[in-house]
Order: structure tokens, then sequence, then C-alpha cells
């Protein structure tokens, strides 16, 4: 579809669905659910022993068919972005990226040494922080290192997250070589007083250029990262990011709503609150982003991401492979996924685990020849049946009954009578169809699959406090 249309939506008054009146009525805070049950219920008391436990099982059990996924947090950057909630170290010392991949190396050794050689590495990821703070040494050292430590496939997807203004053209041909095929660039905003409120200054040209290198590299799939609700931002600025965005084509498009926490988050601080856009304005700017992004022919996948119909998340959705871990949405469905780095979240098996969240911590642990697992879940048969429900939601919009009933051994219908129940106002409002058999999530539900994955979350039905969490819109 020709991007030009979504000037068309922009320019109509009348916003595509959802309206803004249903947009405000959701408007509430709630798990991403990149996990069930969600990080925040992570407990001491799993610990890194409890994780080589889990890796020696799937290690015992020869579970070489079962995809596995390999996570990098590098989490070091330049400069501070006012508006950033990310685990990162702001440094311009390129001396510590050094350190850090020593660190890499022993955390490395010690999950292969639980691990073996089993199973082959078909996904792997860097993110951050700035991935690309390592210089080309680095990073191509650090890929060899995966490879000599563990079994990367040769037609692996391997990703990594750019900051626009660490990069040229001749940088990302260089990232090529070393087996990057899929890019994701953090933008935000091309508006340049709101990049100066963030303390992000980064010209829509330079973005244009690496997009328009990237593709004459080869690379598979670029994503773009949007925030709305950000200082000085209102829908004449939004629009016009929007209409780039459009031009600019990427495959894939994530639009965040920011969260405005500076209690938790300091670099928020920096941030004043009186230059935020309202509520209001919010739930305008989304409405009015999902118009441009539909009209200008993008499927909307679930939450906050969308893709151009060819890219290979938009037809793991239509062909029901779609997955999400602790990156969000994923083209392998069970897939275990091994996290490296400072607090890095894994989930291996039916656990979760997260490293120490500091670098002193985490290099003390490594020190001692200790996995730095410091904190994780192992999952109840609860928490196991619940995330089935909750992952079939959230990535295929559909829930059936018998097949959830027959691989967990429950009655679907009578275990969940109360959720069932609850859904009904759902269902009332057009969100989701109640059948016999099963849970049907509607095209104005997928808007707000959030929402109707709460009803099935035991933890947070029964802990009403849900401040920690970002809203849903």
């Amino acid at each position: 579809m020709n991007p030009s249309l979504a000037l068309e939506a922009l320019a109509d008054p009348e916003p595509v669905m959802p309206s803004p009146e249903v947009l405000r009525r959701f408007d509430v805070t709630g798990p991403r659910y990149t996990s069930y049950p969600t990080a925040d219920r992570f407990v001491d008391a799993f610990t890194a022993e409890d994780y080589a436990q889990a890796l020696r099982q799937r290690s015992e059990l020869g579970a070489h068919g079962r995809p596995l996924s390999l996570y990098v947090h590098i989490p070091f950057c330049e400069s501070l972005c006012y508006y950033c909630a990310c685990n990162k170290i702001v440094t311009r010392h390129k001396s510590r990226g050094r350190e850090y991949l020593d660190y890499l190396a022993r955390e490395a050794a010690l999950q292969a040494r639980q691990l073996g050689r089993g199973g082959v590495v078909s996904q792997l990821h860097l993110g951050g922080g700035t991935p690309t703070f390592l210089n080309d040494a680095g990073l191509r050292e650090l890929v060899t290192m995966l490879d000599d430590t563990f079994t990367l496939s040769p037609v692996r997807e391997q990703s990594i997250e750019i900051d626009p203004r660490t990069v040229d053209g001749a940088r990302l041909e260089r990232l090529a070589t070393m087996g990057f095929n899929r890019l994701s660039f953090g933008v935000q905003d091309f508006d340049p007083e709101v990049q100066k409120a963030v303390h992000r200054i980064q010209p829509a040209a330079q973005v244009f250029d690496l997009v328009a290198s990237a593709r004459s590299l080869g690379y598979g799939s670029i994503n773009i990262d949007l925030i709305y609700g950000l200082p000085r931002q209102d829908t004449a600025s939004f629009d016009r990011t929007l209409h780039q965005v459009c031009e600019l084509r990427p495959d894939r498009i994530a639009l965040y709503a920011y969260a405005h926490l500076p209690e938790r988050f300091k670099a928020q601080r920096r941030i004043a609150a009186d230059a935020l856009p309202d509520a209001a304005t919010k739930v305008q700017m989304l409405s009015r982003s999902i118009a441009a992004l539909t009209a200008a022919g993008y499927v909307y996948i679930g939450m906050d991401h969308f893709a151009l119909p060819d890219d290979p998340l938009a037809v793991a959705k239509r062909q029901g492979r779609l997955h999400r871990n602790f990156q969000g949405y994923s083209t392998q469905p069970d897939c275990d996924l091994v996290a490296l780095g400072v607090s890095a979240i894994g989930n291996v098996g039916a656990t979760y685990s997260q490293n120490a969240k500091t670098l002193e911590e985490y290099y003390d642990l490594l020190n001692q020849d200790r996995l730095p697992v410091v904190r994780g879940l192992a999952l109840t048969r609860d928490d196991v049946l619940r995330r089935a429900v909750i992952m079939a939601l959230m990535c295929q919009g559909h829930v059936d009954f018998e097949a959830i009933g027959q691989a967990h051994l429950v009655d679907f219908r009578r275990h969940f009578a109360g959720e069932l129940a609850a859904l009904a106002p759902l269902a009332a409002q057009g969100l989701v169809e109640l059948r016999s058999r099963e849970i049907e999530v509607t095209p104005l539900g997928w808007f707000f699959v959030r929402a109707i994955a709460m009803v099935f979350d035991r933890y947070l039905q029964a802990d009403r406090n849900r401040t920690r969490f970002s809203r849903i819109v």
C-alpha cells in the first residue's frame, strides 16, 4: 500500500478503531507478559544451583529438537537518554567494554558446562544499553566466543539494537560480515524539540541514510522503535513523525507508551512533568498512530507491534507460530532462552532466572566461579497452565479449551469458571468472543489483549497493586 495513504488517515477527523473513548476506558496499568508469572514475582530463594539444574535437565533430556535462543545484555551507553528505564551504565571509557567481554566469556563457559553443546542456537540477540558501544573488534570477539562456546546455526537470526548516533553505513557493513541480519533502530521521535527534551539528538536524515544502507546490504528485517507521551510531543508533532516513519517503511515498528516513573528511574527526574502531554492527548496520539500505520499497510501484531505483511513476524502470526519472550514477540515457539550479562533474564524449561543487576555483584560472583543468577522462579503446575492460556491469548488471540485441557489434564470450563465469568463484560464490549469450546480475541480486542490476559493472572487478581506496571495504552 502506498505510504501516502497514511496522510489521509492523519487528516481524517474520525479516528480508526479503536475509538478514543474505548482507549480511555482501558487506560489502566498492567503487565506486558513477556513472561508468566511476571518478573516482579521472581524470588531470591531461586538460586544459581536451581538454574544450573534446569540447564542440566535440558541436556539430560536431549532437548536437541527444542530451539535455543541467546540474549546478551550490553549495559553501556555513551550518553544518557532521559526517558530510559533500562539497566544501563553511562560511560565514555571503552576499556569497560573490554573488561565486560572477559566476564561474558566466563559466564558463557559456566553455562555451557551445565548445558553442554546439545541444541543449536537459532536466535542471537544483543540488547542494552547500547550494544554498539563495543567496537568492531569487541563485537567480533563476542560472536566468535559464543560460536565456540555454544553451537550457532549457520542460518540463525542474529539481531542487534542500534543507537543511530553510534554507527554509519560502513559500520553496518562490518556488522553484516559478523552475521548480523536484523537491526533495531531506536528512533523514539523525529521532532527536534522532543529530541532536545529527552537528550537524544539524531536528525531524521541520519536514520534514513542508515536504513537505506541496511537495505542495500541485505539485512533481512529492520525495526524502528517509537515512543509516544514524551515531553513536548503533541498530536501534530507526532503526526509528522508518523509520516516520516511511513516514508521510511521499516519492516517492523514498535510503538511504546512512555511511562513517567521518576521515583524508580533516576534519569527521568530530568524530565519536567508539566512538559508531558496529558492523558487525552496520549490517547489521541495512539489512535492516530494506529490509523496511520494500518492505512500504510502494516499488520497489527499485538500490543504495541506492527509489521509489514511479508515480514516473518506477520507470517508467524498468520500461521499460529508467534511466540513471546523477554525480548517481545518472536517467530519461534517453545524456545529456551539462555541469557548472558548483567541483569539479563533467561527462561529454560519451567524456570525463569535473572542475573545480578550491578556490575560489582555480577563480576564478584563470576570471580568466585559461580553463575551470576541471584533470583528467579520455578513454575508450579498452575503457573505452567496459566502461562499456556496467557501466551495463547497474547500470541494467537485464541484459546482452544480442549487443546489446553488435554495438554494440562484439566476441565477448562470448570477450572476457569471464574475467569470465564470475568470475561463476560469484555465480551459485551466487543473485545472477545466466548464460545462453547474457545475464546477468540476480536480485532478490537487485539489492542487491549493485555487486559484480556490479565483475567487469567492469578497473582494479579490476588494483588491489586498494579502501579508498578506500565499503562496498557
